[in-house]
């Protein structure tokens, strides 16, 4: 079973920044990390590492990531209980979530926000985008599409610094898959 879950912000997203699963697997298992299985074509990773502090452990994948591919690509670590957890959080009633057209989204934060940066985030939350936060995570709820909003997000960024998002239903997918226990 995985240790680590890894996502990586902008990753196949547009035409420029493709990247293949095999070749992801590749460069994580150069740098010395085991049992590495991307998840989808989306840059997300499961893999094994050695302990080690996480920050020293999300920087050497950067690295590595950027020397490979020349350019910079976030990533933003989770174990395997913070991912279970992530996926166990219930932010909103389950009944608005299965009622509402949109999917619940989970923004991969690289710190817990001070409280004036939550309350400043939550403040932008009305009847059409419900926010919540976990411990280093925004849950969004959005009554339709991402691209039918009116919530500002490039402000939500501002306040929070580069994230990197994905569905909750992605999220519980991968933890099934590979973080069962």
């Amino acid at each position: 079973m995985a240790t680590h879950a890894a996502f990586l912000r902008g990753m196949n997203v547009g035409a420029h920044h493709r990247v293949s699963n095999a070749e992801l697997q590749r460069m994580f298992i150069a740098i010395g990390l085991t049992d590495v299985k991307p998840f989808r074509t989306s840059g997300n990773v499961a893999f094994t590492a050695e302990r080690e502090p996480v920050e020293r452990l999300a920087s050497r994948i950067e690295d590595a990531l950027t020397r490979e591919l020349g350019y910079p690509v976030s990533t933003f670590l989770r174990s395997a209980e913070e991912l279970r957890g992530i996926c166990a959080f219930e932010p909103f009633d389950r009944e608005r979530v299965a009622a509402g057209a949109g999917k619940l989204q989970v923004s991969i934060l690289a710190a817990g926000p001070s409280t004036a940066v939550r309350k400043e985030i939550l403040a932008m939350a009305d009847d059409h985008d419900a926010l919540a936060f976990g411990k280093r995570e925004l849950y969004w709820l959005p009554s339709g599409g991402i691209l039918e909003t009116a919530l500002d997000l490039n402000a939500i960024e501002r306040a929070l610094g580069p994230t990197t998002r994905r569905t909750k239903g992605t999220l519980e997918q991968m933890a099934a898959k590979h973080f069962a226990g």
